[in-house]
């Protein structure tokens, strides 16, 4: 441990810590709407992934209410892949309950600043330590009450706990701006697509007939083709998985790695430099312009188009499609993402335990091809969104770096900050050390 500051245990600075329970039913009992149920699936790093919140009624939370999450709750995944996964409980998931997958981690205020626990516990060291912990579980990685209590964290006073936490907090509000601005820009882009290409009130529209086709009325001369009509290549990533490296690399991703807009390649393992160049010529490597589909597991929750040149690898559990020039990669995206197409697409998945798409079926899947003229029409019109939405990616990717770099030696106390003048909320000074 570091011997800068002291330490205590999580215990003697909690109110309280544990986990809740699934109603009685399972994911059947679940509502549209109602009291939100946190499942491990919504717990990431930093951040909170409403995809998939679950919700529950009066009498299901009545039932959960010694699990009823407050504000600045601190949620940590307590089982399965994703243990050790922590995040704060955004204030629009309130009113909420925890599943038995998730731990409350409830600082008391009086004694630590909740968002530096949090930040402890996502730095790399204290990080690597839970994970380390969970491993001892009998049958499957976890994390129990007891282990969470008796974790040992630095304890410096509690000023300078709130200064580190400004500090690290002004990225993280960046980031969450950005994050808004993205989805905004990509509503606008994705209603458009929607008047365009399901509606079909694209401009001229009304000089062009409707024919009927096996997907209903569509305009004439839209075309239906399969998958593989619109790609030069449909492949999917290694199947075999090279040992990871410690240190200087090349990042290998999985779907773990993906999110709405890309990939997180802070987050891939890495592996050598001869593994890498292997993958590369056996076509494992994605370029600009293809579209990357999660094709195991979670599939389909992530597809986007690569728009910048990265080195890096993919395994198995992503598709490649590499599109030819008879449609745009964002429109090929967009198509698939549509709820009509991913629901005939659940058609080409295959297993229980991992479901997956399967490719060689998944090349015939059929799919509508406006003219290339009225893509490139709503290229030109959605062009500049879609550039605005990968320089906020480019920031979001900055500032996360800029915090994680700084946070191990805020953590460790290498940055002095006890002389700093810096209350929570000040972005400027935080964001300019």
């Amino acid at each position: 441990m570091d011997d800068h500051w002291p330490h205590t245990h999580l215990k003697e600075i909690t109110l309280k810590i544990g986990s809740g329970a699934t109603p009685r039913g399972g994911k059947n009992s679940y509502k549209a709407n109602g009291i939100s149920l946190i499942r491990s699936l919504n717990v990431y790093d930093f951040s909170f992934d409403y995809d998939g919140l679950a919700f529950i009624d009066d009498n299901q939370a009545d039932e959960l209410d010694n699990v009823k999450v407050e504000r600045k709750d601190i949620l940590l995944n307590i089982t399965g892949a994703s243990v050790a996964r922590c995040c704060m409980v955004p204030d629009r998931v309130l009113p909420a309950r925890v599943n038995q997958h998730v731990s409350i981690v409830r600082v008391d205020p009086n004694l630590a600043d909740s968002h530096f626990v949090l930040y402890v516990i996502n730095s790399p060291k204290y990080k690597n330590h839970l994970l380390t912990l969970a491993q001892g579980g009998a049958t499957r990685e976890a994390l129990t009450k007891e282990t969470i209590e008796k974790f040992q964290i630095p304890f410096p006073p509690l000023p300078t706990q709130r200064k580190i936490a400004a500090i690290l907090s002004a990225y993280d509000d960046l980031i969450e701006n950005n994050t808004r601005r993205i989805q905004i820009l990509e509503k606008m882009a994705q209603a458009i697509y929607r008047e365009w290409f399901v509606h079909f009130r694209f401009p001229g529209h009304e000089l062009v007939k409707q024919v009927d086709t096996k997907f209903g009325f569509v305009p004439d001369k839209w075309d239906i083709v399969s998958l593989e009509d619109v790609c030069k290549d449909i492949t999917d990533g290694s199947h075999y998985s090279p040992p990871s490296i410690s240190g200087d690399g090349y990042p290998m991703a999985s779907v773990k790695d993906m999110t709405d807009w890309g990939i997180e390649i802070n987050s891939c393992r890495t592996i050598s430099e001869e593994d890498y160049l292997r993958l590369v010529k056996t076509n494992c490597k994605p370029f600009v312009g293809d579209v990357l589909v999660a094709k195991d597991g979670s599939y389909l929750k992530h597809i986007f188009a690569i728009h910048k040149e990265l080195e890096f690898v993919v395994l198995s559990s992503i598709a490649i499609l590499r599109p030819n020039q008879r449609i745009h990669s964002q429109i090929l995206c967009n198509y698939l993402l549509s709820p009509f197409v991913k629901s005939r697409m659940s058609g080409y998945v295959s297993g229980v335990a991992i479901p997956r798409i399967i490719l060689k079926d998944f090349r015939k899947f059929p799919i509508l091809m406006p003219p290339i003229n009225i893509q490139n029409e709503y290229m030109d019109v959605t062009g500049s969104i879609f550039n605005l939405i990968h320089v906020l990616i480019e920031k979001n990717t900055n500032l996360k770096s800029t915090r994680d770099l700084l946070l191990p030696r805020l953590i460790n106390g290498e940055l002095e900050v006890s002389e700093m003048e810096i209350e929570a909320g000040e972005v400027n000074h935080a964001t300019n050390l």
